[in-house]
């Protein structure tokens, strides 16, 4: 089922959608998942998204949501806000990603924060690029709750790597701006949701008692056990023959 046929939870008003295309008519832009240039996505581009694929909720979150799958149209969008700096589909992305809940009454919007390096190395972090933007369209404070220590990022780890985690910690402050009051995080893929648990965790130090999750996308869960691969019967007899 195609992301465009989910109807108005996951549709940006007529009024955001139509500056986008002002923008990317005054300012060149191409298109994240096809290239070409225009509106970013096109409208091609967005029927082609594939809804988030179901998934559990991460430990230590109350709920969590996400609008896309990690992969294709929806891949080559997240990883070129991430890796290559390209912001045209941040304000279609924001939009769509406010539309999936209505924020509970008090709600603070926080980020799952990069390291420092990271962020110095790229000069942003999209997940608080997607943070900010979210939080004006709901009309909420966004503040920054979270700090990260260093180490490896999350991508391209095993599996078993990542359900570790990154190291998160309550910044400074944090109890004044977020105790007693409902928190959403936002970050830009959910695979293990060891980030959002850390995330979570965090924030439970400082007295948060609601906390969810909010991401772009969400990665599909593989078959991780190898298909069973039938040995020819000369081969099945051999190795009977071999056992009697």
């Amino acid at each position: 089922m195609a992301l465009a046929s989910l109807g108005a939870p996951l549709a940006v008003t007529p009024r955001s959608y139509g500056r986008i295309v002002l923008l990317a008519t005054l300012l060149p832009a191409r298109c994240p998942g096809c290239g070409l240039p225009g509106p970013s996505p096109c409208p091609a581009c967005v029927a082609g998204l594939r809804p988030a694929p179901p998934g559990p909720v991460p430990v230590a979150l109350d709920a969590c949501w996400s609008l896309f799958a990690y992969e294709d149209v929806g891949r080559r969008m997240v990883t070129g806000l991430k890796y290559r700096r390209d912001r045209a589909a941040l304000g279609w992305l924001a939009g769509a990603m406010a539309t999936l809940v209505a924020p509970p009454p008090g709600t603070v919007v926080t980020w799952a924060p990069t390291t420092p390096a990271r962020r110095r190395r790229r000069g942003f972090d999209q997940s608080e690029l997607l943070a900010h933007a979210i939080a004006r369209q709901w009309g909420v404070p966004c503040r920054p709750l979270l700090a990260r220590k260093a180490g490896p990022p999350q991508t391209g780890r095993s599996l078993a790597d990542r359900r570790v985690g990154p190291l998160l910690l309550a910044r400074a402050g944090s109890r004044a701006e977020a105790a007693g009051r409902p928190v959403v995080v936002v970050d830009d893929v959910v695979t293990t949701g060891s980030t959002l648990t850390a995330a979570a965790r965090a924030l439970r130090s400082v007295e948060v008692d609601w906390t969810a999750g909010l991401t772009a996308a969400r990665t599909p869960r593989r078959q991780v056990s190898p298909p069973c691969v039938l040995a020819p019967p000369r081969e099945v007899a051999q190795l009977l023959k071999l056992r009697d």
